[in-house]
């Protein structure tokens, strides 16, 4: 952390109130004014006494003007590059772009050079963590040694190095043989096998979704169903094996279909999209626009409606920003040869809030969505404004206007294609267990 120990409400500093806000508590459906007090970097004490100046006195207290405090968010999907490509990344700079925009707990895959696939690497990350975030930062592990698809690495001891579940990231595991047994053996530690949801062999080299404007621009493209077969075969193993699939950033009105239909079994399935599907749909290539090219890529705008509804009926667990940054001389190259990718820590918060302006979801399943739903699939003990509960949190103002731009962003990489879209809704401050992480200077 880079705050001192001595500051407010941290660990070894004296208590910090936060008064006369909106308390905003999805885990507890709380939406009222109030406050909080923080000490020893927990939240001593919440609830409506604290709504104008209800600290005990001598204590540090800051008035919120009756901006929205809630949780800080969980993001359960996040690309972080180091170790290997920190000419994209780091710890430092993603803590810093996340602390911006509301995330103090992200996830990452083990997509890194080398691969996260052995015990030690797990524990490197979050002593490297530990030296340079401010944030909280863990790691998932590998499905499959290298990410290769065959060999399964050693859930036992990577779970108790403190993976908090396998992946193999943008490599679905095209074996049947080894999905079933990773889904298999990673029940026996109550770990989730994330699988990313598109069939290699139909996939292949394409960049963006098939269809007429993939035809019209002459571009390698990717069928939509590409997705729900992946997804399909993945549920069928799934309930075979008894054992907890999620899909990540799913983007079909199909797959959705599929997944609903799963959960309606009894299915021990969870699934996340990230702001992008919800936000921005094919059209958004244009001409080529590299910074549009995701992986699974946008969709059609049936499809982009399909996403918003399967978060308005509960279909859909979770929202992640998916952040994948790629430098100038991987995203500046003909559409085809580009990498895929977008960030999205410090725009995550102000383009999910367009589900609450649209009136799709009210602000407390906005927030659900990405503070205890992914905390609970994790088994993480944050996003939640309770007592005794870590003092992460965020202040934000939902209506807050501004634009989008590149010049601002705290992360290395300035891969978004939300650059100059106007939004409303912005973090105003953030604190990771009682040390102040973020401060918008206005």
């Amino acid at each position: 952390m880079t705050a001192q120990r001595t500051e407010a409400g941290a660990r070894g500093g004296p208590p910090l109130a936060l008064i006369n806000a909106r308390l905003l508590d999805p885990a507890s459906d709380t939406d009222q004014i109030g406050g909080i007090v923080i000490s020893e970097g927990r939240i001593a004490e919440i609830g409506p006494q604290l709504a104008r100046a209800g600290a005990a006195a001598g204590i540090e207290a800051i008035d919120c003007a009756q901006a929205c405090l809630a949780p800080g968010l969980v993001d359960m999907r996040v690309q972080l590059r180091e170790p290997g490509e920190e000419h994209k990344e780091t710890f430092a700079t993603a803590s810093a772009a996340a602390a911006a925009g509301g995330v103090t707990t992200m996830v990452a895959l083990p997509n890194t050079k080398p691969v996260v696939d052995d015990a030690a690497l797990v524990e490197s990350i979050a002593r490297r963590a530990r030296e340079t975030s401010r944030v909280r930062i863990f790691t998932y592990a590998a499905v499959t040694r290298g990410m290769a698809g065959s060999e399964m690495t050693e859930f036992g001891l990577l779970a108790a190095a403190g993976a908090l579940g396998f992946t193999d990231g943008l490599h679905p595991v095209a074996s049947s043989q080894v999905m079933r047994r990773a889904l298999m053996y990673a029940s026996t530690f109550d770990k989730v096998i994330i699988q990313h949801p598109e069939d290699p062999t139909l996939g292949g080299n394409g960049g963006m979704n098939a269809g007429e404007i993939a035809t019209r621009l002459g571009l390698p493209s990717i069928p939509p169903l590409a997705e729900v077969m992946q997804v399909e075969r993945d549920l069928r193993l799934a309930q075979m094996t008894n054992g907890r699939l999620h899909i990540p950033h799913v983007s079909t009105g199909a797959a959705i279909n599929a997944i609903r239909r799963a959960k309606a079994r009894g299915g021990k399935v969870t699934c996340d999209t990230a702001p992008h599907y919800f936000a921005l749909n094919e059209i958004a290539v244009g001409d080529y626009r590299t910074f549009a090219k995701v992986s699974p890529p946008l969709r059609s705008e049936i499809d982009r409606r399909a996403v918003i509804d399967g978060l308005k009926d509960g279909t859909i667990d979770c929202i992640a920003s998916d952040h994948a940054p790629q430098d100038q001389e991987a995203k500046r190259l003909p559409f085809a040869q580009a990498a895929a990718g977008m960030i999205g820590l410090e725009t995550l918060l102000c383009i999910s809030l367009d589900l609450v302006h649209n009136k799709h979801l009210s602000l407390l399943e906005m927030l659900r969505k990405m503070t205890i739903a992914p905390a609970a699939i994790l088994g993480l003990p944050y996003g939640k404004l309770a007592k005794n509960a870590p003092a992460d949190v965020m202040l934000f103002d939902p209506e807050r206007a501004w634009k989008i731009q590149e010049k601002d962003f705290r992360s290395k990489s300035k891969n978004s294609p939300f650059d100059g879209r106007p939004v409303e809704g912005r973090v105003l401050r953030t604190w990771i267990a009682g040390r102040p992480a973020f401060a918008l200077v206005s």
